[in-house]
Order: C-alpha cells, then structure tokens, then sequence
C-alpha cells in the first residue's frame, strides 16, 4: 500500500510539473511578440506607397492607395500608412504585414496558419486562448495590418473585431456618374458585380428612384476594404447624395427660382462644372439665379456639351451652340432636365446660397477664374479681352481705378 501511495505521489508531482511548464509556455506565448521577419526578395519599405491610376485620364475618378510591394498573406513588409496601423489599433511603425483571412476560415486553419508562417509559435496555445476568451467563433474574414510587436492576444482580438486595412476609393466632383461606374469597374480592390449593366438596370441595383442616373452620387472618399462592392460603393454614395442635399434644401435661402431639391440638384451640378476657383461657386450661382429669375437663358457651356454625348471632340463650334438638344441652354429656357455631373457639397450650397450682387454674365480669364459683368457690353468686351486676345479699354479702365 505504501508503496502505491508513493507512486500516486510521484504521478501527482510529475503532473504538477507538467503543468506548471506548459501553463509557463502557455503565458510566455501570450507575451512573446511576433517577429515580421522578410521573405527574400520581398519589399523592405524602401519605397513609398504609389498610387494606382484606374482611369486613363489625367485625373482618374477612382484613386486607390496601394501600398508598394505588400501582398495579401504573405511576409512582405512594407512602408505603414498612419491609417492601416491605426485600424490595427497601433501607433505607426515602419513595419508591417497584409494578413488576408478568407471568408469561411477555420479557428484550427488559422492557428496553423499563423503557426507555418512564423507568426505565433503553438497552434494549441491560440486555439486555447480564443476558447479563454470566447473567441472561437468570432474570427472575421478581411485583410489585417500585423504591426511589430502585436502579441497573439492582439492577433485573435484583431481578427475578431473585424478591424480590416481600409482603403480610399474617391468619387470626384464634376465627374458624370458613367464615369464613376467605369472609374470603379478599373479598380483592382473592389468585387465586380455590375459589369456589363445598362443605367437603368443600374440604377434599379443602386435604388436610384428616379428617370435618369446622373448627379446622384455624392462624390467623396469612401474607405473599403479588399473585395467589397462596386455596387456597395454606388450604393453609399447614393445614400450621401440624398442625405446632404436633403440638408442643405431645408437651409436654403427664401425667394431662390427653385421649387424643388431635385431642381438644385440640376443648378450645382452646372455650377460644379463652370467653378474653377472655389471662392467662385457663390458668384457663379448667383449669375444663374438671377438668370433664372429674369427669364433670361443660362447660356453655358458645359451643358452644351452634355448634350452633345460622344459627338464633343474638345471644341464647341457655332453650331453647337444652335444644336436643338434637351440641354442646350443656348437654345431651351430654364434649366436642362437632369444633372449633368456630380455635384460637391460646396456647389449644393451655393446654389441654395447665391452671392447677391447685379452681374448676369462671365468669361473665363484663362487662368481658372472668372471676370463678372453687370451689362452685356461689358461682358463682350471682356470676352474680347480673356478670350479673343485683343483690347477692352473699359475692364483696363476698372483696373486701373480710372473712370470709364
């Protein structure tokens, strides 16, 4: 019996030690931080992030950050934006992964994973740790920024917050909504799910409840993550659209030739594409509504041009200007039938917020900005100045401070 009891003895020691050395192992693995070791031939952050052009134009609708040499699960480092490190809830470092977890992804799977690549040093351990904590059916699919230093407590949260690397897709104002559709179907971070759509269907997709697409989205940056949708894009661009220009029609100002919001829509959606200089868009709304509200045409050219579709080769010629189109607003009264762009929300406001003043005309000066005009021989004379090259003796009298 003494000599069972003994034996008893020794299995229970030999059972504590045991554990006391794995219940060491399991606390040093908690604590070891991850090692972001390079693969040879992989990027070393020398270079900085690019970005990636998805429109053949100078200045493409969509313009994704990309980061320089990093590839979705694999051990490439690479230059950090102060945006992906902060999603991983981390100050900046120069060192950082791209950890892609597909969607449908095992905790065992993971753990392996993690295990083979050099990340963590025991499956069992992270396994074990994400029953601790509750964790085990929580892991989110996404692509995740592991910084230096992350310890696996840090990983498994991580991946349970579904905190994935963010990246910006920008709608640009002045655009037409077919180039932004065409802008986003050339961007490599997003599913595609619309190709090939006409607009109506696009717009049955989007819930664009009205007859025609354009202006109805809001253009902006909208972060993403790796594999969303173009039609999620389109979709929450549209909710923006809505929303702001809801907004900004209840602070409208009184008296204004607008009877509706879709209305205003149509004004800055011209006054986005006239505006070269910020500070202008007020100026030029003004010009319209007082137009508008004397019953003068709107005479402007970027509508003639909307009209004119695939026929516009970079000249409007004399008759263009006669063309009979819907949106010729050198031949139709009133405003044109839809948006021709994209409208910001600075144009928005200024249509519902235009400068007081007298002036119904503008010219271009060629350099961006605008000269205004009170009277019509005034504003052929400046037309004659900042287009036609020759002389105006009144606007170089007005400059001069000198009396007409």
């Amino acid at each position: 019996m003494r000599a069972f009891f003994a034996g008893l003895l020794s299995l229970i020691l030999v059972g504590v030690a045991v554990a006391g050395v794995l219940w060491f192992e399991y606390q040093r693995f908690l604590a070891t931080p991850i090692t972001l070791v390079a693969e040879p031939g992989s990027n070393t952050g020398a270079e900085p992030a690019i970005e990636l052009d998805t429109q053949p134009s100078v200045e493409p609708v969509i313009k994704p950050s990309v980061q320089s040499g990093i590839k979705p699960g694999r051990r490439a480092i690479a230059e950090t934006e102060t945006e992906t490190a902060a999603e991983a809830g981390h100050e900046p470092t120069p060192q950082q992964i791209l950890f892609e977890i597909p969607a449908g992804t095992r905790l065992r799977d993971l753990a392996e994973r993690l295990t083979d690549e050099g990340l963590i040093t025991d499956p069992f351990f992270f396994i074990g740790f994400a029953y601790q904590e509750g964790l085990q059916d929580q892991i989110k699919a996404g692509e995740y920024a592991l910084v230096e230093g992350m310890r696996p407590p840090d990983l498994l949260r991580l991946f349970a917050s579904g905190r994935s690397v963010q990246y910006p897709v920008t709608l640009i104002e002045g655009r037409t909504f077919r180039e932004a559709v065409d802008g986003l179907a050339n961007n490599p971070m997003l599913k595609h799910e619309l190709s090939g759509l006409g607009d109506a269907e696009l717009m049955e997709r989007v819930g664009i409840e009205d007859e025609h697409p354009e202006g109805w989205l809001f253009p902006d940056t909208y972060l993403i993550s790796r594999n969303s949708t173009d039609l999620e894009v389109l979709q929450r661009a549209h909710a923006r659209m809505q929303q702001v220009l809801s907004e900004e029609w209840e602070g409208r100002e009184e008296g204004l030739p607008l009877e509706t919001p879709y209305e205003a829509l149509i004004l800055a959606s011209i006054i986005e594409k006239e505006t070269g200089l910020a500070e202008e868009r007020p100026d030029i709304a003004g010009v319209f509504v007082r137009r508008l509200q004397r019953g003068m045409r709107l005479q402007t050219d970027p509508t003639v041009i909307y009209g004119m579709g695939d026929d516009y080769d970079g000249n409007i010629r004399r008759q263009d200007l006669r063309r009979e189109t819907p949106y010729n607003t050198y031949v139709i009264d009133g405003l044109p039938p839809t948006p021709i762009a994209l409208p910001g929300r600075e144009a928005i406001h200024a249509a519902l917020h235009p400068a007081a003043g007298d002036t119904l005309y503008f010219v271009s000066r060629g350099d961006g900005s605008h000269h205004f005009s009170e009277t019509l021989r005034e504003h052929n004379c400046a037309v004659r100045k900042y287009q036609l090259g020759g002389r105006c003796e009144m606007i170089d009298a007005q400059a001069e401070g000198q009396p007409e």
